[in-house]
């Protein structure tokens, strides 16, 4: 799940020097290569020759899977397909994240709904253990009726999550300014179909109705052009370092796009919420959304 248990320090940049990081310029591979199954048993079914991976939730388990390999810095692409009708008290996810107490981690989660009513899109970035950073939005489509690719760009100079390549959020690079970005811990690929009917729909107030059960998430496609770490290497490979990922921004039309996903989806956004920080906002909130 998306609220894990994981650490990074500022030495950590040597820590690259001593792994390898290969490019993985990735097809979409078989689930069967790619991801193990982490919980839930046969809730979890890989199907259609390794190209399908479901996700079920019963009142007794929900189920996840994680990348076999781990990456330091890419770009991540998934297609889901959200359970469908009453959703209400279920999380689906995509994420990446760090292994240690203080943890890096870069966050989809999918919070459902009442039947008629939309899904939450939920984002966050952590690092060196710390979040809050929360930025809420719902979609311009149904998120249950088709397949979407949902992307996660990671660089050294920023983080863009995409819906169908749309920019819907970036979060930049801010050190300079003593904002912890994550750029030395590497991470894997999780996704995970869980309850959580005490937070996820509409605070709390609607529980998991679960004669619905069983509730089913549906991936494809997963695709990671990437430095794939291997921890076996004292080497770094310099092959196809110039991916377009690894400078990725946005252009003026993605510009406008972000701004359009933001001043027409966005429900919620840590960096307007005066009552959380009467104190002043957090240093990136006052600094470029976009560029």
């Amino acid at each position: 799940m998306a609220r894990s248990e994981y650490y990074s320090n500022s030495k950590a940049s040597a820590i690259v020097l001593a792994i390898s990081c290969l490019i993985v310029a990735a097809s979409a591979g078989s689930f069967y290569d790619e991801m193990d199954i982490t919980f839930g048993g046969e809730r979890a079914k890989i199907l259609n020759g390794g190209q399908d991976l479901s996700l079920s939730l019963d009142q007794y388990s929900g189920s996840g899977f994680q990348s076999k390999n781990e990456y330091l810095f890419g770009r991540f692409d998934m297609q889901l397909k959200l359970v469908p009708g009453n959703s209400a008290g279920t999380v689906t996810t995509f994420y990446l994240s760090s292994q240690g107490a203080g943890h890096d981690e870069i966050d989809f989660e999918f919070l459902g709904n009442l039947t008629g009513n939309p899904y939450t899109i939920h984002t966050n970035v952590y690092s060196q253990g710390k979040g809050d950073k929360e930025q809420q939005f719902h979609l311009w489509f149904d998120p249950t009726a088709a397949f979407h690719t949902y992307t996660i760009v990671w660089n050294a100079q920023r983080i863009i999550f995409f819906i169908d390549n749309i920019p819907i959020r970036v979060f930049n690079n801010h050190e300079s300014a003593g904002v912890p970005f994550p750029k030395s811990q590497p991470m894997r690929v999780y996704a995970s179909l869980w309850n959580a009917d005490d937070w996820a729909t509409q605070g709390g107030r609607v529980k998991t109705d679960w004669t619905k059960a069983p509730f089913i998430a549906s991936y494809r496609k997963f695709n990671a052009n990437a430095n794939k770490v291997s921890p076996n290497s004292k080497s770094t490979s310099s092959e196809n370092e110039n991916q377009a990922w690894s400078t990725q921004g946005l252009d003026a039309a993605g510009r406008n796009r972000i701004r359009w996903v933001q001043n027409k989806h966005m429900i919620y956004n840590y960096c307007n919420d005066y009552s959380r920080f009467p104190n002043g906002l957090p240093v990136e909130c006052t600094r470029s959304r976009f560029l």
